[in-house]
């Protein structure tokens, strides 16, 4: 178990994002959405396009943090009891056993999630929301902490399942990785020319700075982040601005404004304050939200993006001063 450290969890986690750096480069904000779920007891969604180090930001957080992990390719002949265990018969005691699936970790990486079909993609339901699976109507529950980190390309590649949308409700950020500018390509490039191998961590220098009591330490000094009732008014104002919005036909539900909050409490901690300002709120509000709503098929036609409709809904919104 590592020890803790004497600066306190800010600084562990601060450790944290710093380990990640040895192996990713130029994925900042996505580093920071994790943290920010890892606080929150939340689950989060990656997507990009192919090689922009979904998967490796993800094993360098595990490598980094100390936690059991396990990984599944999501594939189109994958079924559910793959991913949550089934009982399987002993004949030397004539009896059924169960045999866990890899979901009973602490970190599953779901590398590829929307390219197994819906019924497998909504395995994961019960376990993300209620942190136990059910087997042969037998709750079993899951390790803690318990986190879902799902990689996914996007929808309009080819092999790709849609993720149902009650399922997208129980992540609780969707982070784009973007392509990388051309100085951090060529940090990339020269880290490889230098050696670098995603699949040896170890030899990158990435170690464990964090563990379950320092996560445990941050999580609830996060809890004790205070939270005005005019902060509290413009989360709610926001959400509820989507929903009324006239290019989307689905909005942020009572859910992601709950999210909402929590993720910018975690923020606002991780900035070093005690309470949430309208800033906080900002800085999450489209990682938070962007897989909350729907657009309308002529809104799409026209070309406008989830992130310009929230963009334009926070420029808009009073704030509180």
């Amino acid at each position: 178990m590592t020890a803790p450290t004497p600066e306190g969890p800010r600084a562990a986690l601060e450790a944290l994002r710093a380990e990640i750096g040895k192996a990713v480069v130029g994925q900042d904000a996505a580093v920071t959405g994790l943290v920010v779920a890892l606080l929150c007891r939340g689950h989060v969604l990656l997507e990009g396009v192919p090689g922009v180090a979904k998967t490796l930001l993800v094993r360098t957080l595990a490598t980094a943090l100390e936690l059991d992990t396990k990984r599944v390719q999501f594939t189109p002949d994958l079924m559910p009891s793959d991913v949550t265990g089934s009982l399987i018969y002993d004949t030397r005691t004539a009896a059924f056993s169960f045999q866990a699936g890899p979901v009973f970790t602490n970190l599953m990486l779901a590398d590829e999630i929307n390219r197994t079909p819906p019924k497998t993609q909504a395995s994961l339901l019960e376990a993300m929301e209620e942190r136990q699976v059910s087997v042969e109507g037998s709750p079993r529950p899951l390790p803690e902490p318990f986190m879902v980190a799902a990689t996914q390309n996007p929808v309009e590649y080819e092999g790709t399942y849609p993720l149902p949308e009650a399922q997208l409700d129980r992540f609780l950020l969707k982070l784009i990785l973007p392509l990388p500018a051309r100085d951090q390509e060529i940090d990339v490039l020269t880290r490889h020319a230098a050696g670098f191998d995603p699949r040896d961590l170890s030899a990158a220098g990435v170690r464990p700075v964090a563990g379950p009591d320092q996560l445990a330490a941050a999580r609830a000094a996060v809890a004790q982040v205070t939270v005005s009732p005019e902060v509290t008014a413009y989360v709610v104002d926001l959400c509820r601005a989507t929903r009324e919005s006239p290019s989307l036909a689905l909005g942020a539900s009572p859910r992601g404004a709950t999210a909402l909050l929590a993720t910018a409490r975690a923020w606002g901690w991780l900035s070093g304050r005690a309470y949430v300002t309208p800033d906080d709120v900002k800085a999450l509000a489209l990682p938070t939200l962007r897989h909350r709503v729907r657009l309308r098929p002529e809104a799409e036609m026209e070309g406008i993006t989830a992130d310009s409709v929230i963009t334009g809904l926070l420029a808009r919104v009073p704030v509180p001063r």
